[in-house]
Order: structure tokens, then C-alpha cells, then sequence
């Protein structure tokens, strides 16, 4: 029988496979599970640290054709730049939500699949809303910004950085500067201030319009009120005060490719209004303001009749006399019996005098304000109209109670503009004096501040912000294309002449100097038809005593819209001043006002301004951007004149723009971009034939060389001779160092008050052979 043998002979016992198997994969389980968890520490940490750490500076938000708008997680602020990142158009600061302090998290846009809009909400601040519009040209792309705080507590505050940009437009302030960076005003409320009470506050015009050099405008809502303050030469904020309603913070920022390109769009939604032209034969009439310290209405009418005849005297010529609001009260209150006697009197005597009471071109002052002790107030009592002044409430009767202000040193009542029969009363009375007066002409002043707001008290929705001025203007349309506000903001489209800020008798930045940024700031925001301060400035209400002040002075108005005198020529007792008065007002008539008429019709059509800073020529040159002593009428002349103390020299800057400018009478020519270095403008006596105009003129400047003797560059060479002489300016802004010396005809004076380049045609591409621009520097020949 065979041997049967063990299968298993050794002693450890058997084991399956199966069992093995099970074994390691439970050893392998752990180990892969210790691996997940470790891989995934290491991915929450790298995410942690992506989130926290390592999370970009820049994040896009919105992106345009060309711009977009970037948060800047380290500075808290948002940033509008081109698509490649190689130019910013502006930075804003975004107040409380940007605080340092407040960590703010990775911006998420809660509009969902929405590449046009941006929505987010701050917790416990504001929530945003962000809208892209991009023109049909694709030319401008506008970044719509609306703030709105969660709570009644929340103060929202955004802030435009002036670094790289030079900002113009706003509000007119005492000491205007062009641009605006360096202005430093406390925040305060956005409303028209009168600037003679409120140095330190916002004058006329305002608009809620700013404008960058970097090809940026924004446009604030016109219906919230705001609070704005400038920090000089580093922001300037919007302001948004806590309130119950929960107002919001509301602007749209614009971008285009310059600053002119920027402005033409935001022209379109400035005024959306057709604009109309005022009584274009005001600019033909000097103004001369009328000053007399009498009592009575006929010792007014003597003044009028001796200050007529002084200038008839002086053969100033046809103008317009200027009455303040007390001399027309005077006159008003005069009795109309006597008035209409002085009419219907048969004397010579009378028939005489009846041109200086009813043919006598005048203009008349009238506010909306009347005194507490006049007839007419207590008149309006009796009769139950006190619903023609501003009034408020009474607690316990439930009648309105009128509220009390000042004006001129007395206690007054203002008319109430949103009562219709109010308003009816006033022209009313409008007409009356017209029908007894005669005049053409009214000033309608006092329409500045709100005095609600000035008292603390509940300010009715209608009367907010600056809409008192609004309604002012709507009745000053209603009287006539002559009439001439104060203060003016979103009214630059009606047929009104505004007045100018007065300024101070010297050569001061809130003098003589503030002349210039006050005209590229009115025609900036569409007030091109201003009224501005008399020459030799009226501030202190003193006459003018400096002579060069009050010529140089002359020199500058002759240009503006209309001229206007405070201090009469002929108290300086020399025939100097009365012969250049003289002249510059003919020159005013023959030269200036047909070029403002021309330039007028395209301002109605297209919103381009009359007056015009040296950048409109030349938009991407940074020469252009802070030249404050320069202006531009339409695209033909340009005025430089004298706005220092005892100088009798000045540079010159000839903006670029791809043509160049030449002399029309020497038909030398000079590049844009050239810099005119110590060009002489002495003040000496002499006088300029009334009848000669601008190209006739002579010398002109023909004659600029570098002192060879052995060249004369006064002579054209086939009507196209360049200048020698002139360079451009580097890119360091430096001004060519060459001595250059006038030439002089021996026959005449080489005496010239103002510096005039006139721009004729535009050039071809110059690859071809240029069309020249003609330039005519008139020198004004002095005899």
C-alpha cells in the first residue's frame, strides 16, 4: 500500500491567498487616505495663501473696446487705463469702501454673466453698480458709477486723483486758476456762492462738469445733492452727506483718445437743450457803470445827464450806462406823473432832457429780494400774498410765515419763483419800468445761495440745491434776450449774457491775472457771452489810480465779449489813456465782435466754445495743459498778453498741430510748437488810426533774427521763407536759449500792445506741399 505523504510538512500553517490579499489592501487604503488629506492641507493652504498672499495688485472689472476699469486692491481705488495698460485715464480713490484699515475682499462681479455691468455690495457700507457704454464710434466709452449707502448712517466719498492730469471746468472761485489743481478749498457744499460775501466758496458759473487732460470728463447727477472739496495739486472729491432717503452717489466717467475728443462728447450731455443766442448788438456797446452817491430820483437823473455828456464830451462813443439797484430804485419810485410830464411838456428844456429818462440807453439792476419796511411788503400782508416770499409753515395758525434774510445791510423777504403769480407780479413790474424807463437792458442779480439751507431749515424738494438760480433764469429768459444774470449753472443755453466775478485792482491772481482762467473757465461749461468785470477790476469799489494796470487791463478786454468800465478814462487827466481807450474800443467793434458773431453760429451748432484754451489746437501736447496767460479765439487768433507788473517783454508759445503758423504780412513762417522767447511789448504812448484793421497794420513781425548781420531774414524768399531763429520745444519743456532781437521799420514806433496770431486755413498732410497757415502778429503802429 503506498506511503501517503503530508502536503503540509512545515510547522506554520497555511495561508490562502485571499487572506493576503485583504491584508494589503487595507495597508494601502491608509496610506492613500493619508496621502488625500495631505494633498489636500496643502491645496487649502496654497489657496489660502493665492487668496490672502499672492492675489494680483489688478483685477479687471469691466473691459471696453480700448479702456477698462481695473480694482486696485493695494491702494483701494479703481482705475480706468487702456487695454494694454500703457496710459491711465484716472484713478478714484472710493473713499470708505477703499479704507486702508478695512481689509477688502477679491471683487466678485454679482451681476452673473453680464460683461457690461458690475454689481457688488460692501457689507455694512454701499452697494455699486457699474455700467458700460460704449459710443457707436467707438470713439468714447463712458464707466456709469452709482454708490448707494445700505444704511442712513453711511457717508460716501469718492476722490479723483490730479496726478498726470491737469482738471479744469467745476465752479468758478475767487482766484481762478487754469487748471484747477491748484485750487484748495475746503469740502462744502456744490451750490453758487456769492463770491464778494463767501470768498471761500463756489462762485459762478457752476456746473457739475469736470474735465482731464488725459482725455477724461465726469459728469456728476444733477438732482443729488454733494459736497465738494479740493486738495491742491493732489484730488479733489465728491461727497455724499448720510440722510433718511438714502441718497446715492451718482457721476459717469467718460474716456476718448484727448482731452478735446473728451470734451466734444461731453458738450452733448451738458445740454441736451438747443442752444439759443442772446442779443448779439450787445457786443458792440461798451458798458459803463454808473456811480453817483444821491438820495433822491432827480438828483439820479442829473448825474445820468453830466456822466452823459462826459462821454460825448470824450468821444467814447454810443454805449450802455449801468445803473446799480439802488439808482434804480431811485428812478423807480420816482412818481410816474412827473415822469410822464417830463413827456408831454412842450418847453425846449424838457423836450431836451427826455432822451436821458426814456431814450437814454441804460440798464437797470433788480433782485428777487424786498425790504421788510416797504410799502410793497406790507402791502402783500394786507392783501394775503405772503405766499410770494419764501415762506415756512406756522406751527399753531397753519399760515405761512415769510423767512427773513439780508441783503445790502437790510432785512428782506425773497420771491417765492415757484408761485406762479409771484413770478407774474414781478415782470409786471419788469414792464413797468420799461414802459417808464425805457431801458433795453436788465441785471438780475442775488439769485446766489439757498436760504434754507443757510438757516438750517427743511429745504423744499423744488428749491434744493442750486434750483433757485434755475427759476431766476427762466424769468430772466422771459424778459428778453438782453437780460444779464449774476450766477448761472445748467443755463448755459439760454439767451442770457452773464456777468463775470469782480475782481480786485491789481496785478494779483485774484486780480488782473484771474482774467484768463476766468474766460477759459465760462467758455469751458458754455458760457461763452460774459459780461466781465470793468476794466482796471471793481472789487473794492475804488477807482482805478495805476495807470499801466488799467491799460494792460484795456488791452485784455478788448477781446472779451463785451467791454465794460468802472473807472472813466479821463480821471487819469492824460490823453494817453483816452486816446487807447479810443482805440481799443473801435478795434472791439471792426475786429473782435465779427469774429465772436462767426464763432457764435458754430457754438449754437456744434457746443464748441467761442473762447478757447491753447490745448484745443494742439490736445496731446502737455505745453498746452497748464498755459494760463494764452487764449484762443475759435481757431484764427490768439491773444498773449501782458499780465505782470512793469513788464514789457513775455514768452510766446505757438501751439502744434501739424501745420504751422505764418506772419501775413512778412509771410515768414514759423512750426507749431515753437516757443517765442522775451518777444517785446512796450508800454509807451501813442495812438492807432481808429479805421485801420488787423492785417493792416504795421510793422508786423517780420523781422526776428539771431543778431547775423550778415543775413536779413526779413525778407521772404518766394513768399515761403522760414525763420531761422525758431526751434521747438524740447521734450524737457526747456525754451530755446538764442537771443532774438525785433527789427524795427526806422519810420515808425516799435510799440505794440497785443500779441494776435491768426490762423486762416488748415494744412494738407505735410508730405505734400503744405498749405500755410497765415499768422498775423500785429504790431500796432503808435504815431
Amino acid at each position: 500500500m503506498p506511503h501517503a505523504r503530508n502536503r503540509n510538512p512545515s510547522p506554520i500553517p497555511e495561508v490562502t491567498w485571499d487572506t493576503g490579499l485583504k491584508e494589503m489592501n487595507e495597508t494601502w487604503k491608509g496610506a492613500i487616505a493619508c496621502l488625500g488629506v495631505a494633498v489636500f492641507f496643502v491645496m487649502t493652504i496654497g489657496i489660502i495663501y493665492w487668496q490672502v498672499v499672492d492675489q494680483p495688485n489688478k483685477n479687471w472689472i469691466l473691459r471696453g473696446t480700448f479702456s477698462g476699469l481695473i480694482w486696485e486692491r493695494r491702494t483701494h481705488s479703481l482705475v480706468i487705463q487702456t487695454l494694454m495698460e500703457d496710459r491711465t485715464y484716472v484713478e478714484i480713490d472710493v473713499g470708505n469702501v477703499g479704507n486702508p484699515d478695512i481689509e477688502v475682499p477679491f471683487v466678485r462681479n454679482l451681476c452673473w454673466l453680464n460683461k457690461t455691468e458690475f454689481c457688488y455690495t460692501w457689507d455694512s457700507v454701499a452697494e455699486v453698480k457699474i455700467s458700460l457704454e460704449v459710443s457707436e464710434d467707438a470713439e468714447t466709452e463712458c464707466y456709469s458709477m452709482a454708490w448707494t449707502p445700505v444704511n442712513c448712517h453711511v457717508e460716501l466719498k469718492d476722490c479723483f486723483s490730479m496726478a498726470n492730469v491737469s482738471w479744469y471746468g467745476g465752479a468758478n472761485v475767487q482766484g481762478q486758476t487754469w487748471p484747477i489743481n491748484d485750487q484748495n478749498i475746503t469740502m462744502q457744499p456744490y451750490i453758487v456762492s456769492n463770491l464778494k460775501d463767501t470768498p471761500s466758496g463756489y462762485g459762478s458759473p457752476l456746473e457739475r462738469y469736470f474735465l482731464g487732460s488725459s482725455g477724461v470728463t465726469v459728469l456728476v447727477s444733477p438732482n443729488i445733492p454733494m459736497q465738494l472739496g479740493l486738495d491742491c495739486r493732489q484730488q479733489f472729491c465728491l461727497k455724499s452727506l448720510p440722510s433718511m432717503e438714502r441718497l446715492p452717489l451718482q457721476y459717469t466717467v467718460c474716456v476718448a483718445r484727448n482731452v478735446k475728443a473728451a470734451h466734444l462728447e461731453a458738450v452733448q450731455q451738458l445740454s441736451e437743450l438747443s442752444r439759443e443766442l442772446p442779443n448779439m448788438k450787445t457786443l458792440w456797446l461798451p458798458f459803463w457803470k454808473f456811480l453817483t452817491n444821491v438820495d433822491t430820483g432827480p438828483k439820479v437823473e442829473k448825474e445820468l445827464r453830466t456822466f452823459s455828456n462826459r462821454l460825448k464830451r470824450h468821444q467814447l462813443g454810443e454805449g450802455v450806462i449801468s445803473l446799480n439797484e439802488h439808482s434804480t430804485t431811485l428812478l423807480s419810485e420816482m412818481d410816474h406823473d412827473y415822469l410822464n410830464s417830463r413827456k408831454r411838456g412842450m418847453s425846449k428844456r424838457l423836450t431836451r432832457d427826455l432822451p436821458l429818462v426814456k431814450l437814454l440807453n441804460i440798464s437797470i439792476t433788480l433782485s428777487p429780494f424786498l425790504g421788510v419796511d416797504t410799502t410793497q411788503f406790507h402791502t402783500s400782508l394786507t392783501d394775503g400774498t405772503e405766499d410770494y416770499w419764501l415762506s415756512l409753515p406756522s406751527a399753531t395758525q397753519g399760515k405761512l410765515i415769510p423767512v427773513l434774510t439780508q441783503w445790502r445791510g437790510k432785512f428782506c423777504v425773497k420771491l417765492n419763483l415757484t408761485n406762479p403769480a409771484a413770478v407774474s407780479w414781478f415782470l409786471d413790474r419788469v414792464e413797468s419800468l420799461q414802459a417808464h424807463l425805457g431801458m433795453e437792458y436788465v441785471v438780475l442779480e442775488g439769485g446766489e445761495g439757498n436760504l434754507f439751507e443757510e438757516q438750517a431749515l427743511r429745504t423744499p424738494l423744488v428749491l434744493s440745491g442750486d434750483k433757485y438760480i434755475e427759476l431766476l433764469a427762466d424769468v430772466a429768459k422771459s424778459i428778453g434776450d438782453s437780460t444779464i444774470m449774476t450766477a448761472g449753472t445748467r443755463s448755459s443755453h439760454m439767451p442770457l449774457f452773464i456777468n463775470m466775478a469782480l475782481l480786485q485792482s491789481d496785478w494779483s491772481p485774484t486780480g488782473l491775472r484771474a482774467i484768463i482762467p476766468s474766460l477759459l473757465h465760462h467758455a469751458l461749461v458754455g458760457y461763452n457771452f460774459l459780461i466781465p468785470d470793468a476794466v482796471g477790476g471793481s472789487l473794492s469799489g475804488d477807482l482805478v489810480t495805476d495807470k499801466e494796470l488799467f491799460i494792460r487791463w484795456l488791452e485784455i478786454a478788448a477781446f472779451l465779449p463785451v467791454l465794460s468800465f468802472h473807472t472813466p478814462p479821463w480821471v487819469f487827466g492824460e490823453d494817453q489813456v483816452l486816446n487807447l481807450t479810443r482805440i481799443y474800443i473801435t478795434k472791439h467793434q471792426t475786429d473782435v465782435v465779427p469774429l465772436l458773431q462767426k464763432y457764435a453760429e458754430e457754438w449754437q451748432l456744434t457746443g464748441n466754445p467761442i473762447y478757447r484754451p491753447l490745448w484745443w489746437l494742439s490736445p496731446s501736447d502737455p505745453m498746452t495743459f497748464t498755459t494760463d496767460d494764452q487764449f484762443l479765439i475759435g481757431d484764427e487768433v490768439l491773444v498773449a498778453p501782458i499780465v505782470e507788473k512793469g513788464a514789457v517783454q513775455r514768452d510766446i508759445y505757438l501751439p502744434d498741430g501739424g501745420f504751422q503758423w505764418q506772419d501775413s504780412q512778412s509771410e515768414q513762417v514759423f512750426d507749431g510748437g515753437t516757443f517765442l522767447e522775451d518777444y517785446p511789448v512796450p508800454l509807451e504812448e501813442g495812438h492807432m488810426a481808429a479805421d485801420l484793421r488787423a492785417r493792416r497794420l504795421c510793422p508786423p513781425l517780420t523781422c526776428l533774427h539771431t543778431g547775423d548781420a550778415g543775413a536779413d531774414p526779413c525778407k521772404a524768399e518766394k513768399g515761403r521763407q522760414h525763420l531761422t531763429s525758431h526751434r521747438r520745444v524740447p521734450k524737457g519743456r526747456e525754451p530755446w536759449r538764442e537771443s532774438i532781437q525785433p527789427c524795427h521799420d526806422s519810420r515808425h514806433l516799435r510799440t505794440f500792445l497785443m500779441i494776435i496770431m491768426m490762423v486762416i486755413q488748415r494744412p494738407v498732410p505735410t508730405r505734400t506741399p503744405p498749405t500755410i497757415f497765415w499768422l498775423s502778429v500785429d504790431m500796432y503802429r503808435l504815431q
